[in-house]
């Protein structure tokens, strides 16, 4: 069968961390059974990992183009395998493909972290091989000691939340056409034989839903990914934008991003970019060049919400806030890191995760190109702070790890943004609301608080009773209101 990943990008490490990939040049049953065991038993909640057969590797990286297999082998592989998977206790079953990829045949063993750990197998494969737990350390499958035999049975009940059956729905909440539309853009095979087959031997084939045939349901991250809105199941699974038109927090304008996570994220970023990332040019005495950068690097910004995206609890019925203020972005998300990250970790530039709250969520994303790797987050998003002469980022948790909250400051030559061109924005927003006849009102007054009456009509051409009429509609509908007399006072916007 095909797999739901692109066999290219798989081999290359762009999608797939090296970590979770194991390459043999050929079949070597013990070695594989132990692989598969140890991928199966994903002590690190990494998401399992994939054997290729046919594919030689030099320090954990393929040689490419590949050996490959002879095409009669890999009838003889499978067979081989479904034998071999049988000695794993308990019983567990691979995802399998043959390949054809670049002139070659090669063979594909996709083991998805198990839902039954832990797993043992035989240590040899004579009739009475010891039966003993393998777990990867590393890019190497050894044998688990007795501190990593204690992790896996503390492992047993915790699927991780993405993984999980979800037994309020059933596999129709299940778009075809985002699976379909996943399929093609990351360029699986599936997407070619995915109308020929029933929308349950599809989302089987891509482990979204599992059980049996009378009780068959989704799991977690189908909903989460492959529904048009998830926030039915999951309350919290959406973004929150929230653009501030002033220092105190009383005016705003706020965007609520649903769908499939991957297109939230999509239209969220969108939306920022083209709302509030800016390109700023100064010229530089005695240099040709001038100086290029952004108030915020739209870079960072994109690691950061992608992060939250990926990290946050869907069990947590709290949205994922981001906040955009004068002089910062501030993307809040719950609970906190997973142990034992700190709040005195968070301020190092390098952090070793060891734990993953989505590992299924990652990998989606990942074949995506919407994250990077395990561990790159922070890094990646101190270095592009660095690169654009921004403060550094900073990292914050409470002592009990209930949020999560990444601040991206302002660029130093940006501070001095000119807030009634940012309230100009606003009202601009919030002109889409109040309909196009109070926008040019709104705008003036939020560019001069001070204008008069006289003054728009003057600017809006239209009668001063007309001003009058529109500015009771703004009134009314809490969108204004006058701070002092008509002579010497001003308009505030009031956007609670």
């Amino acid at each position: 069968m095909s797999l739901p990943i692109n066999i290219s990008e798989l081999l290359n490490g762009q999608t797939v961390e090296w970590d979770r990939l194991e390459f043999k040049a050929g079949w070597n049953p013990e070695d594989i059974l132990h692989t598969i065991c140890a991928f199966a038993n994903d002590i690190n909640n990494w998401g399992g990992g994939y054997i290729i057969l046919g594919v030689e590797e030099k320090n954990g990286i393929p040689v490419l183009p590949p050996r490959g297999l002879n095409r009669n082998e890999l009838d003889l592989i499978q067979k081989k395998l479904i034998e071999l998977t049988h000695k794993i206790d308990p019983y567990f079953s691979p995802v399998t493909s043959p390949v054809f990829f670049q002139e070659k045949h090669i063979f594909v063993i996709w083991v998805p972290g198990g839902e039954t750990r832990p797993y043992k197998a035989p240590a040899t494969l004579g009739e009475k091989g010891q039966k003993r737990y393998y777990i990867r350390r590393g890019s190497k499958t050894v044998l688990a000691n007795s501190t990593e035999e204690t992790a896996l049975f503390g492992l047993a009940a915790k699927i991780p939340f993405d993984d999980r059956v979800n037994h309020q729905a059933n596999i129709n909440d299940l778009s075809l056409h985002l699976i379909q539309g996943f399929l093609q853009e990351v360029g699986s095979d599936l997407y070619e034989h995915s109308a020929q087959l029933s929308l349950a031997d599809l989302v089987a084939k891509m482990r979204i839903a599992r059980g049996s045939e009378e009780f068959f349901k989704p799991v977690n991250v189908g909903l989460l990914l492959f529904n048009d809105r998830p926030d039915k199941f999951f309350r919290g699974a959406l973004i929150e934008v929230i653009i501030y038109g002033d220092e105190d927090g009383i005016t705003f304008v706020e965007k609520r991003f649903t769908g499939p996570l991957h297109n939230q994220l999509r239209e969220a970023l969108a939306y920022i970019k083209s709302n509030i990332i800016e390109e700023h040019v100064r010229k530089i005495p005695g240099k040709a060049e001038a100086s290029r950068f952004f108030n915020y690097p739209y870079q960072a910004v994109e690691e950061t919400l992608a992060n939250a995206v990926y990290h946050r609890s869907y069990e947590h019925p709290a949205t994922i806030e981001v906040n955009i203020r004068f002089d910062k972005i501030e993307i809040l998300s719950f609970p906190g890191p997973l142990p034992p990250i700190t709040n005195k970790m968070l301020k190092q530039h390098t952090i070793v995760v060891r734990d993953y709250r989505n590992r299924r969520i990652g990998d989606f994303l990942k074949e995506m190109h919407l994250t990077e790797g395990r561990s790159t987050g922070i890094p990646t998003i101190y270095k592009i702070m660095q690169q654009n002469g921004s403060p550094e980022p900073i990292f914050e948790t409470d002592d009990d790890r209930n949020y999560f909250l990444t601040i991206l400051m302002i660029h130093p030559l940006v501070k001095t943004i000119n807030k009634s061109k940012h309230l100009m924005k606003l009202g601009e927003k919030l002109g889409e609301k109040l309909g196009e006849k109070l926008r040019m009102i709104f705008k003036l007054m939020a560019e001069n608080p001070e204008i008069t009456i006289t003054g728009l009509s003057e600017k809006v051409g239209i009668s001063t009773t007309a001003i009058e009429n529109n500015i009771k509609k703004l009134k009314e509908s809490g969108y204004i209101k006058r701070i002092g007399p008509a002579k010497g006072g001003h308009w505030e916007i009031n956007n609670e």
